[in-house]
């Protein structure tokens, strides 16, 4: 039982993870140390959608499964949990790498709204 629940905590930092991979940079408006701890992430992201490697959380969470007796299932965690969610066939490496282009136009956007914005308020104090 208690490898369930710590299998199931892996996947809430998982799922966690890949919003601040998305989305993190929305966090880096208001807080710009978080650019630090962001763009690590979301390069790591891309990466793993573009090479299509696992993930370090989707292993360990297959190995807290296997040994609390449960059957591990033997795709990404995007392929298991999200895509059916948001996508109702089987993840394809096409997709994959449209899903590694949206994080990179996603936070090249956000990233770009906020070097301008860095950059106006540097013109303004001259």
């Amino acid at each position: 039982m208690i490898y369930r629940i710590l299998a199931d905590g892996v996947v809430t930092i998982h799922f966690g993870f890949i919003l601040f991979v998305v989305f993190g940079g929305l966090l880096a408006i208001r807080r710009r140390w978080i650019l630090f701890l962001h763009l690590p992430a979301a390069i790591w992201g891309a990466l793993i959608e573009f090479q299509g490697w696992l993930c370090p959380l989707t292993t360990l969470e297959w190995k807290l499964r296997q040994v609390g007796g449960e059957t591990a299932y033997h795709q990404s965690f995007i392929e298991h949990y999200l895509v059916p969610i948001v996508y109702p066939d089987r993840l394809t490496p096409e997709l994959q790498a449209a899903l590694g282009i949206a994080v990179l136009l996603i936070n090249g956007a956000i990233y770009g709204w906020l070097i301008r914005r860095c950059t106006k308020a540097e013109r303004g104090k001259d």
